[in-house]
C-alpha cells in the first residue's frame, strides 16, 4: 500500500454529515416546555394539560425543523417519528400515574390494618369506623366461583377450537365468543337475573359469579387460543409419529409448552372480571355484615362497596375516605395478579439451550 493510500485511510471521511449532540432532544423539550408555558399564561389557558399539549406539538415541530437545518430533512423525518411515539406514550401514561398518585393520595387515609379486617356491620355510611373485610371475602369468593367455572370452559374450548375445530360447528363457536368478547357487563347481569326471576330466587353471591364466569370465558378462549396456535407443528407432528394418541399429544406435549401463555391468560380475565360492578349490583345487592356463603343470602363485593360508599359520599367525609381506600385495595390486587401472572409467564417461558 502506498503511502498516499494509507494517509487516505487514516483522514476522517466526509461521508458523515453535521449531527446534533445527543442532549439536543432534552434541550428542545425543555425549550418547549418553556415556550409552552408562555403561551399558556399569555392566551389565559390555566390547564396544565393544554400546557402539556402545546408543548408536546413545540417539541415535534421544533425536532423537525432543527433536524432539517443541521441534519436533512431525511433524518429530521426520522426524529419526528420517533418523537411522535414517545409524545404518544407520555399521554397514555401520565393519566395512569395521575390515577394512580391520587387514589394512593387518597386511599391511605383510612387504609390500615383494622379497615382490611373488619366489615360495616352496624356502622352507618355517614359516621367513621367500619372496614371491607366482607367485601374482600366476597370479591374473593365472586371471582373463585367464577374463575373455577370460566377458565376450564374458555381453556377447553381454545383446544377445541386450534386441535380439532373443522367446518360450520367451528366456525359458530368461534363467531360467539367474539359476540360474547363485545357483550357489556349489565348485559351478562341482566341474563342472569331473568333466569333467577324464572326460578323466584334471591340475590346470592353465586349469582354473580355466573355473570362474572360469562364475561371470562371468551378473554380465557382468546389468548389460550392464542398460545397454542404458538406451539410448532413441529411438536405436534414428532409426538404423533412416535404413535402418541392426539389427545394424549395435546395433554403431554401442546399444553405444557405453552402453559406460561395460557396462565397468563387467565389472571388476565381474572383482573378484567374482578372490578365488574354492574352485574354484582343487580344479582349480589351488597350486604354490610360478613357472609361467607356465596350460595344463600345478599353478599358485599370490592367493586360494589366502592359504589356504595362513593354514592354516600356527598354528606360524608367518611364514606368518601373508604371509598377511596376500597378503591386502592382493589387496584393492588389487580396488580398483584398482573405481576403474578408476568412471575408465571417468565418462570414458564421455554428455555432456549445455548
Amino acid at each position: 500500500m502506498s503511502h498516499a493510500a494509507a494517509v487516505a485511510d487514516k483522514s476522517p471521511s466526509t461521508l458523515q454529515g453535521a449531527s446534533l449532540p445527543r442532549w439536543s432532544p432534552w434541550a428542545i423539550a425543555a425549550g418547549s416546555l418553556v415556550l409552552a408555558i408562555v403561551i399558556g399564561l399569555a392566551g389565559g389557558l390555566d390547564s396544565k394539560i393544554q400546557w402539556g399539549l402545546i408543548a408536546g406539538l413545540l417539541f415535534v415541530f421544533g425536532t423537525f425543523g432543527i433536524t432539517a437545518k443541521v441534519e436533512g430533512r431525511r433524518q429530521a423525518k426520522d426524529r419526528v417519528a420517533t418523537n411522535l411515539v414517545w409524545v404518544a406514550f407520555i399521554l397514555a401514561v401520565v393519566p395512569l400515574v395521575s390515577l394512580l398518585w391520587t387514589t394512593i393520595q387518597r386511599g391511605v387515609k383510612v387504609l390500615d390494618v383494622f379497615f382490611l379486617t373488619h366489615s360495616m356491620g352496624v356502622v352507618a355510611d355517614s359516621e367513621p369506623g367500619g372496614g371491607i373485610y366482607h367485601a374482600i371475602l366476597g370479591s374473593l369468593e365472586q371471582v373463585g366461583l367464577a374463575t373455577a367455572i370460566g377458565a376450564p370452559i374458555g381453556i377447553l374450548t381454545a383446544i377445541y377450537l386450534v386441535e380439532y375445530g373443522r367446518g360450520a360447528l367451528a366456525k359458530s363457536v368461534t363467531f360467539f365468543v367474539d359476540v360474547m368478547t363485545g357483550i357489556p357487563s349489565i348485559v351478562a347481569g341482566l341474563f342472569i337475573l331473568s333466569l333467577m326471576l324464572m326460578f323466584d330466587m334471591q340475590p346470592f353471591g353465586f349469582a354473580g359469579s355466573l355473570a362474572l364466569a360469562i364475561l371470562m370465558m371468551p378473554v380465557v378462549v382468546r389468548s389460550t387460543e392464542e398460545m397454542l396456535k404458538l406451539v410448532p407443528n413441529e411438536l405436534r407432528e414428532a409426538s404423533l409419529a412416535l404413535g402418541v394418541p392426539k389427545w394424549r399429544t395435546i395433554l403431554k406435549v401442546v399444553v405444557p409448552t405453552s402453559i406460561g401463555g395460557i396462565i397468563t391468560g387467565v389472571m388476565l380475565a381474572i383482573a378484567r372480571i374482578a372490578g365488574e360492578t354492574a352485574p354484582v349490583l343487580l344479582l349480589v345487592f351488597g350486604n354490610p355484615f360478613i357472609n361467607a356463603n356465596p350460595f344463600e343470602g345478599a353478599q358485599a363485593s370490592l367493586p360494589l362497596y366502592i359504589y356504595q360508599q362513593y354514592s354516600q359520599s356527598a354528606g360524608s367525609t367518611a364514606a368518601y375516605d373508604r371509598a377511596w381506600a376500597a378503591s386502592l385495595t382493589l387496584i393492588a390486587f389487580v396488580m398483584i395478579l398482573n405481576l403474578v401472572a408476568r412471575g408465571i409467564a417468565r418462570w414458564k417461558a421455554p428455555k432456549t439451550g445455548r
